[in-house]
């Protein structure tokens, strides 16, 4: 899976909106959606704060494992 589908599919399963996760980046709405079209890549800072909010490693937000791990 490509990172970018697993941006989306965290996002929804936690019943928020593009633009909740733009605020909490500190980006627009419209910008956050590149990321998850897979237009623009997401920068290394926006990975860790998003593993952090999803309490999700970072090898499974990437798509590297199928398997979400938490963060300890």
């Amino acid at each position: 899976m490509h990172y970018y589908q697993r941006l989306r599919d965290l996002r929804e399963d936690a019943d928020k909106k593009q633009a909740d996760i733009a605020e909490l980046l500190g980006i627009s709405r419209q910008h956050y959606s590149l990321y998850e079209r897979g237009v623009r890549e997401l920068p290394m800072h926006h990975f860790i704060t998003l593993a952090r909010y999803y309490n999700v490693s970072l090898d499974y937000l990437a798509g590297l494992i199928d398997k979400p791990r938490k963060l300890n």
